[in-house]
């Protein structure tokens, strides 16, 4: 483990014992200020077990889903079946592609045609006051991934497999280009950072939760093929 995800480890573990981080709470001293990782908050292992490869296909191979493409700022959007996106699109990232080259399945579902997995999933108990959470689905292969982007608060919880996270506080833009992939930066921007412009960044694995605050700037990086879903606070 990196030192910088080593600290944002234990940033998490001194966080989640704050007063005042319940549901009905603003969600503790670190909502508007550090990103924090979650861990045995819920049970997920119902939705885990739906969301195996061969559960997944079986329930929602003919439906039609909507890939966007994996860059900052242009997403190019392609409809296609879901079974048609696992056996074909579902492979590891190919290290020359650019960003408007990749297709990833993350974000645009249809909530009605989906909602017999995802009344299964248990969100974190915490929220932040005057929003409401919208869940975003995903499954991608190794080495795919979004590069450097900034939106509202929200989690992100891993099902299945490993996902890097590189963030950056509001006030420092990252070193990126946007249609570069998240492999493509880690290669060749990464290594030559000093280490006072390096982002934060830690390995979120099955069953663990990252926090990311409003505005922070990150980059993910799936480190095996990944089922993930995100709770978006709106």
């Amino acid at each position: 483990m990196a030192p910088a995800s080593r600290l944002l480890a234990l940033w998490a573990l001194a966080a989640v014992a704050v007063p005042g981080s319940g549901a009905e709470g603003d969600g503790g001293w670190y909502a508007f200020v550090r990103p924090v990782i979650l861990q045995g908050l819920t049970d997920n292992s119902r939705f885990r077990a739906l969301c195996s490869r061969e559960r997944l296909l079986a329930s929602f191979g003919d439906r039609v889903v909507r890939l966007s493409t994996a860059n900052t700022y242009s997403y190019h959007k392609v409809d296609l079946p879901f079974q048609e996106y696992v056996e074909q699109l579902l492979h590891p990232q190919d290290p020359t592609s650019l960003g408007n080259d990749t297709l990833y399945f993350f974000g645009d579902n249809n909530f009605t045609e989906w909602a017999s997995l995802f009344r299964h999933y248990s969100p974190p108990p915490f929220g932040l006051l005057g929003t409401a959470p919208a869940y975003s689905f995903g499954i991608a292969g190794a080495g795919s991934g979004v590069p450097f982007h900034w939106h509202g608060p929200g989690y992100s919880e891993v099902i299945y497999g490993r996902k890097r996270w590189f963030l950056y506080p509001p006030e420092k833009t990252p070193e990126f280009h946007p249609n570069k992939t998240t492999l493509a930066w880690l290669r060749d921007t990464y290594p030559a950072l000093p280490p006072s412009a390096r982002p934060l960044e830690c390995t979120i694995r099955a069953g663990e939760v990252l926090y990311f605050p409003d505005r922070w700037w990150h980059a993910t990086l799936n480190l095996d093929t990944s089922v993930f879903i995100s709770t978006f606070l709106g």
